[in-house]
């Protein structure tokens, strides 16, 4: 690899510490690393010949889950560890049940992907999407563990692919195989002479599709919408540019709807700030939780509307973890980030066939495009365009109907990418399991 790539890579990691003399997130990324190699000392035994899947967060990690998921059904005897490169990511799937260990990626470099490697010796390796690392990708192939890149995207604008990328390029072909979400990236890496790549979509459909097929009802969120003969839009992933939005376009409609409002960072400074700016009364679904089990409804009384907090007009949502069962018991969906820096995902909302709606920052997402050509999505870029937008698909009921069916087809449409790639690991794998 390039001097320059390993002084890079070597430079951003002391930034990361630096920073951490002053950001609680760096702080994180630096304090979730200690004790790493005693941890994975500890679970080396019961990690040996491991498939091991490296995620930079929880949204790559739900996107490479049903490829991990299939290919464990298959090879039952593998143990499975499962890295991340953020805190957020390592902290809200550290309980994975399938996983014999959940941990952080030791920082790049030659000498910790080496320890890694002869701790763990991996049997497989599934890299998600991106996070390029020179030091584990040559160790990787030097130590000749198959790599393989799942549900990879790729841009023009990109290092591989400009006359300076010839050691971004060489990580690239580290991989066993790629495995890319549309014809595009396969173009842009054959154009530099990389190969084998196939194109087998994106697994983030199979993962929303399983979640929205399996049903699994919230019985808060499902007593509220059913509390009052009244539409419901559920906010997820919102940022304050988008909960500002929200509450001024509700300004003037005919029918305003009741709100569920999950902001994409849970603080209580974040859900403060939600509380002040949405419509009142705002109740808290942890606080919700609490009266519903401990008020009168329990003894057979019903509460007057006017006190019952299933009747308020915002419920403001405190947990993390159930945002993608959560659109199921809305009526319309609005999903945050597009006044940011990108959406967040609206494919979760888009399974259950609700229309989405999304501000206008989402050129790198395909699906955003997709649902739009399909009828099932709807870009806004200020309050006047999303109060026209719930106009539109609140009060007319077919308008509705036809959004929502939209979007479901567009999803059901895209499903089938994880069985592509585990078709074509699973034969390799077997090979090196016999």
């Amino acid at each position: 690899m390039a001097l320059h790539l390993r002084l890079g890579v070597g430079l951003y990691h002391a930034a990361i510490r630096l920073a951490a003399l002053f950001s609680p997130k760096a702080r994180a990324w630096v304090d979730g690393r200690e004790g790493l190699w005693g941890r994975l000392s500890a679970k080396a035994g019961d990690l040996e010949g491991c498939l091991w899947m490296h995620c930079a967060s929880v949204g790559e990690f739900e996107q490479g889950r049903p490829v991990l998921e299939a290919l464990k059904a298959r090879h039952p005897e593998l143990p499975v560890l499962v890295t991340f490169f953020s805190p957020s990511g390592y902290h809200a799937r550290k309980d994975y049940g399938l996983a014999t260990h959940v941990d952080y990626l030791p920082p790049d470099g030659r000498a910790n992907a080496a320890r890694f490697v002869h701790l763990v010796r991996p049997r497989a390796v599934l890299w998600v999407k991106y996070e390029f690392w020179p030091g584990w990708l040559r160790t990787l192939r030097e130590q000749r563990v198959p790599a393989y890149l799942i549900s990879g995207i790729f841009r023009p604008r990109q290092a591989f692919f400009r006359w300076y990328g010839g050691a971004h390029r060489s990580m690239l072909r580290c991989f066993t195989h790629l495995f890319v979400q549309e014809e595009r990236s396969l173009a842009l890496l054959r154009s530099i002479g990389i190969d084998p790549v196939t194109v087998s979509g994106d697994t983030r459909f199979d993962r929303v599709d399983a979640i929205a097929r399996a049903g699994e009802r919230l019985p808060l969120g499902m007593a509220f919408h059913r509390a009052m003969d009244a539409p419901v839009l559920v906010a997820g992933s919102t940022w304050p540019a988008d909960e500002a939005l929200i509450a001024d376009a509700l300004n003037g409609l005919t029918r305003p709807p009741r709100l569920v409002v999950v902001p994409h960072e849970p603080s209580e400074a974040a859900l403060l700030a939600a509380e002040r700016c949405m419509p009142r009364p705002v109740e808290r679904w942890s606080h919700l939780e609490q009266r519903l089990t401990t008020s009168a409804r329990t003894s057979g009384s019903a509460a007057p509307p006017d006190e019952d907090p299933l009747f308020a007009r915002t419920l403001l949502v405190d947990r993390m973890g159930i945002l993608a069962r959560l659109y199921q018991h809305g009526d319309v969906a609005y999903v945050g980030g597009g006044f940011g820096a990108g959406i967040h995902s609206l494919l979760e909302a888009a399974a259950w066939g609700k229309p989405v709606i999304f501000g206008p920052r989402h050129h790198k997402f395909a699906e955003a495009a997709g649902l739009i050509e399909a009828g099932g999505g709807f870009e806004v870029r200020d309050a006047h365009q999303l109060r026209q937008v719930l106009e539109r698909l609140l009060n007319d009921r077919g308008a509705r109907e036809a959004a929502a069916a939209a979007a479901l087809g567009y999803v059901r449409e895209q499903v089938g990418a994880t069985q592509r790639i585990v078709s074509a690991i699973g034969g390799s794998l077997a090979e090196v399991t016999s």
